[in-house]
């Protein structure tokens, strides 16, 4: 495992934010790499994500996740899934326990391992707006339904979105992270579904293309 240089990766980290708009606070990025030290220690037993090089999760992860978190502006019930590690939902929930303390950031996963590394770092790191859920997204009940339901490069759009559906709540949306525009996965969405938007992001320091597809009832644009 490559040294964890905090200076180095703090350093690195805010550069990226300042490249995408963001103001982390001292608290907010202190977090941010706490959560970085905790991914790489578990990461070197339990294989939670193939980048290894501290430095290159900077960019991968945490900076592709801070990429989007302005997207979720005025959410107040998140869902995760395929969640992982927690990108990008630990990194939303760190961004958002000061800049949108009423926002909640529920994380899906079937893997008991990423699921107990979840439970972990939200006991570590404090959060207080984290729950964590070790289940199939299909069978998951809640008391209360998600106006966001995100995910990083876990499914083909039209299964995430028949999967998670009955999750959704009435006027929310889905907004998936993909790399290219992934044209042939949007052909492929049920006639229910629509695409609302697809926006282009680009990642500090990652030469890799990134869009965020956001997906909302058909009826709901007809209606727009």
């Amino acid at each position: 495992m490559k040294e964890f240089d905090r200076v180095g990766l703090t350093q690195a980290l805010v550069k990226g934010a300042t490249a995408l708009h963001l103001e982390l606070s001292g608290t907010q990025t202190a977090r941010l790499i706490d959560y970085l030290a905790l991914l790489s220690k578990w990461n070197a037993v339990y294989n939670l994500t193939a980048v290894r090089d501290p430095a290159h999760m900077v960019t991968q992860h945490l900076l592709d996740s801070l990429a989007v978190v302005t997207a979720f502006s005025g959410a107040r019930n998140v869902l995760d899934v395929g969640a992982g590690g927690g990108l990008p939902g630990m990194v939303l929930a760190i961004w958002a326990a000061e800049a949108y303390p009423a926002m909640r950031i529920s994380m899906i996963d079937t893997v008991h391992k990423k699921t107990a590394f979840l439970t972990q770092a939200k006991v570590e790191l404090g959060l207080t707006n984290v729950s964590v859920h070790t289940a199939r997204v299909e069978q998951l009940q809640t008391p209360q339904k998600f106006d966001v339901i995100t995910s990083r490069a876990f499914a083909d759009l039209s299964d995430f979105v028949k999967w998670s559906a009955h999750l959704l709540a009435d006027g929310g949306q889905f907004i998936a992270m993909k790399g290219v525009a992934p044209q042939d996965e949007i052909m492929r969405l049920p006639s229910e579904w629509r695409v609302a938007e697809l926006r282009s992001l680009t990642v500090p320091g990652l030469g890799a293309e990134r869009h965020l597809v956001f997906i909302e009832p058909s009826a709901l644009l007809q209606q727009g």
